[in-house]
């Protein structure tokens, strides 16, 4: 009796040892992201149901803030504790993580999955550093749309969406009129300065956006958008509740979806937040880019990776971009999150009306990169500073304009 206890005592121990060596060899990897709304936890779900069924084990580390995240992911990075993966944007914050050394690449998954010829070829460029392929691209976003609630419209007798400022701006009056908030307002510099750039395209075209956030340019022409953009800005301000300062852009969405606001300014994630409420694209809400806008500002997020140092963590990074570029996965993630997909092979008939327009104009080449693409980090902090001291009190145009040059000296 004695000897059977002890070898099932030892069947036991050896079954428990043999389970922790082969959950221990499972790729494990600790994600950090700042997708903490509705909308962007069911996006993230989206990756990490594929990630666990491809065997998998999924640590999450999501902190609400785009900000706070990036503070805590640096704080890791300085304390030589890195995650095993972070979202982030494409554009020159990663170009300069890559040039430190600090990133691992993911050129075998993307020869091997043949991403050259499945993304743009603007968005392979900017995934790629010196020939290797560091970022694993997730989805596009727009940047230049305005949300609307069609019970609000049909409340205050809009019949058609405004094609001018001056249409907008009289739709506003008549939402104002029939007691609703006009513009729901996510008073946060990063979401003022989203509206700042989409009125900028509006009033200087592809051409000149570029001109003024990659050549810097200071010419006349420039100097003028920016201060016609600032005078619309600045008249936006009365269209505003007293509870705007400081609100979160889900917490503005919301007010939109609930009918207690007309407009929202914001990029086309706010869709994943109508979609949770059940709405739907085109019969609740309607979206439309900017008035006098010929294209649409964008900006792309993606998987970063880390070097841990870890040959199991390697592993998993490999396999969490291969679930993150699977044209199934990309379609799914884009339905929840509101964005489009980077891939330009996928199934694209389940799109929404909103993200079908988004594709048209990415095909169409009628897009430009949004400030964090081009700018340093440091860059993008100043122009949130301008934008925000503007809004928050000068009403003086033409003199703010020359500060928002200065910004690039």
């Amino acid at each position: 009796m004695k000897n059977t206890m002890k070898l099932f005592l030892a069947c036991v121990a050896f079954a428990g040892l043999f389970a922790t060596a082969h959950a221990e060899d499972k790729p494990t990897i600790e994600m950090m992201s700042s997708w903490t709304s509705g909308g962007e936890a069911a996006a993230l779900n989206v990756i990490k149901t594929e990630f666990e069924k491809r065997g998998g084990v999924w640590k999450d580390s999501s902190i609400a803030g785009f900000g706070a995240a990036d503070a805590a992911f640096q704080n890791r990075l300085v304390a030589g504790d890195p995650p095993g993966a972070k979202q982030g944007v494409i554009g020159l914050a990663a170009a300069d993580f890559v040039s430190q050394g600090l990133f691992n690449p993911i050129d075998d998954v993307a020869t091997a999955g043949k991403w050259a010829d499945a993304l743009p070829k603007s968005i392979h460029d900017l995934i790629s550093y010196d020939g290797k392929v560091y970022l694993a691209p997730t989805g596009a976003h727009g940047e230049s749309w305005a949300f609307y609630s069609k019970e609000a419209f049909a409340k205050a007798g809009i019949s058609q969406e405004p094609k001018t400022w001056d249409e907008f701006f009289a739709d506003l009056d008549k939402l104002k009129a029939a007691g609703l908030v006009p513009i729901a307002w996510g008073g946060q510099p990063w979401q003022q300065t989203k509206v700042f750039n989409m009125i900028l395209l509006s009033q200087v075209g592809i051409d000149g956006f570029l001109k003024i956030y990659v050549d810097k340019d200071k010419s006349e022409a420039s100097v003028e958008g920016v201060k016609k953009t600032l005078a619309i800005l600045g008249k936006l301000r009365s269209y505003v509740d007293a509870g705007a300062a400081g609100r979160n852009w889900n917490d503005a969405t919301a007010m939109v979806i609930t009918g207690k606001a007309g407009v929202q300014f914001m990029g086309d994630w706010a869709k994943g937040e109508f979609t949770v409420a059940g709405k739907e694209a085109g019969k609740d809400y309607g979206c439309m880019i900017v008035p006098e806008s010929k294209g649409m500002v964008y900006i792309a997020d993606a998987l970063w990776f880390p070097k841990t140092n870890n040959a199991g963590t390697d592993k998993a990074q490999k396999l969490l971009a291969e679930v993150v570029m699977d044209p199934a996965i990309q379609v799914e993630f884009a339905l929840k999150k509101g964005s489009i997909p980077m891939r330009t092979d996928v199934d694209k008939s389940k799109l929404d009306v909103c993200a079908q327009k988004g594709v048209e104009l990415m095909s169409a080449g009628a897009i430009v990169p949004e400030q964090a693409i081009v700018l340093t980090p440091q860059q993008v902090g100043s122009l949130d500073d301008f934008v925000d001291e503007y809004w928050s009190g000068s009403n003086d145009a033409a003199a703010a304009a020359g500060k928002f040059f200065a910004i690039f000296d």
